[in-house]
């Protein structure tokens, strides 16, 4: 009989697949010059957030010292995400009618209800994560891991508002402003969701793969900016001084969680792969902060709008995704001929330049510049996607 743990375990791998494949659909979309709102699409919704379910069924019950109480919630959510974000891209293509957004929306939402729901009665008699499950051996770090936690509901409240809220403009709910569509409600999702998921998991997980401890006051600020930031920016969207303070808190928490994994990372001696991946996704949270106050102060200009999604997405997220998932599945453990540190380290390489080329292109004006950085990230995240399947095959024909 298979074990809850082993249940929990196969469901996250299979979300991590497919987050692999939207990865891959997603880089193409973008060669083949798919607007911004498909490449959203299939880059948040289909490769982060699956990303983000998977590990968020195994990390966050036993960071709030708790076991997940529905191992099969992810069986559930997974069909649900899947169906979900192929109506959504669907739509965005325009490959089947409009009035399909709703049905996506609505699957999207019902698999979110699943992951919430499962977690929040996983952890229902320690919803402040006050009990972090932190080893007698490592208490000092107590204090940095209650407030990390604390801010787990936060993410979670993010992506449940963001989730409901196309539903309710649907049904004449919401108003005509509600950030129910657009780059406000992705900013919802990407900022609310994602990076604040990733600040407050990040600030339990990665001082233990660097046997580094972060300083307090930059875990304090990078999780207070980073919980206000988004519902600023969302609330007043392209203009005026709530969005410019939305923008700046969350510039904030940016720089900040770079400083801070960086300073994590010069003071331990770990240098892994994945280790080295997050100092890239580091210089590219700068970079999004910086593009995000250049449109805050000086307004949104297309060509800055579109390198500042795909940093942010690819450049800051997709990296951080990367770097954290080869410390999980370390490529050197591949028995596939050919598949290994190198080949990562390759497609890594690829990944970093792709989005540099890509970017400095768009900002510069030079459009062949932008192309050959979508191709090499293109071929980056195959080489990615290539090594995470070798890792997965070597681990499942070793049982």
């Amino acid at each position: 009989m298979t074990t809850a743990p082993a249940t929990v375990s196969r469901w996250t791998r299979l979300f991590v697949v497919a987050s692999l494949g939207w990865l891959v659909c997603w880089q193409a979309a973008a060669v083949a010059g798919a607007g911004r709102r498909v490449t959203v699409t299939l880059g948040l919704y289909g490769f982060v957030l699956h990303t983000v379910f998977g590990k968020g069924y195994a990390l966050v019950p036993s960071y709030f010292d708790r076991r997940l109480a529905f191992p099969r919630a992810p069986a559930v959510h997974l069909p649900l995400a899947l169906a979900g974000t192929v109506v959504l891209a669907a739509t965005a293509v325009g490959v089947i009618p409009s009035g399909w957004h709703a049905l996506g929306a609505g699957l999207w939402a019902l698999g979110c209800l699943v992951f919430v729901g499962t977690l929040g009665w996983s952890v229902r008699d320690n919803l402040t994560g006050r009990e972090t499950g932190t080893a007698d051996a490592k208490a000092d770090r107590r204090g940095i891991d209650r407030l990390a936690n604390a801010f787990v509901p936060v993410a979670a409240g993010y992506l449940l508002v963001a989730a409901f809220l196309p539903i309710a403009r649907a049904l004449g709910i919401a108003g005509a402003s509600a950030p129910a569509a657009g780059p406000a409600h992705s900013h919802l999702l990407a900022a609310g969701t994602a990076a604040l998921l990733l600040f407050a998991v990040g600030f339990r997980l990665l001082p233990r793969f660097l046997v580094a401890s972060p300083r307090p006051p930059l875990v304090a600020g990078v999780l207070t900016a980073g919980a206000l930031g988004p519902v600023a920016l969302a609330s007043s969207f392209g203009a005026g001084w709530l969005f410019r303070l939305g923008a700046g808190l969350e510039a904030a928490a940016l720089v900040g969680f770079a400083v801070a994994y960086v300073d994590m990372f010069a003071r331990s001696d770990r240098r892994r792969l994945g280790l080295v991946v997050l100092i890239a996704a580091a210089a590219a949270a700068a970079g999004v902060a910086a593009l995000g106050l250049h449109m805050a102060w000086g307004g949104l200009r297309p060509a800055v709008a579109d390198a500042h999604a795909r940093l942010a997405l690819l450049g800051f997220l997709g990296l951080a995704v990367v770097g954290v998932s080869y410390q999980f599945y370390p490529p050197a453990i591949a028995s596939v001929r050919g598949v290994g540190d190198r080949t990562a380290a390759v497609s890594v390489a690829l990944v970093v330049a792709g989005v540099g080329l890509e970017t400095g292109g768009a900002l510069a004006g030079i459009p062949a510049a932008a192309g050959l950085g979508r191709w090499l990230a293109l071929a980056g995240t195959v080489g990615h996607a290539t090594v995470l399947l070798a890792v997965f095959w070597t681990r499942r024909t070793r049982r």
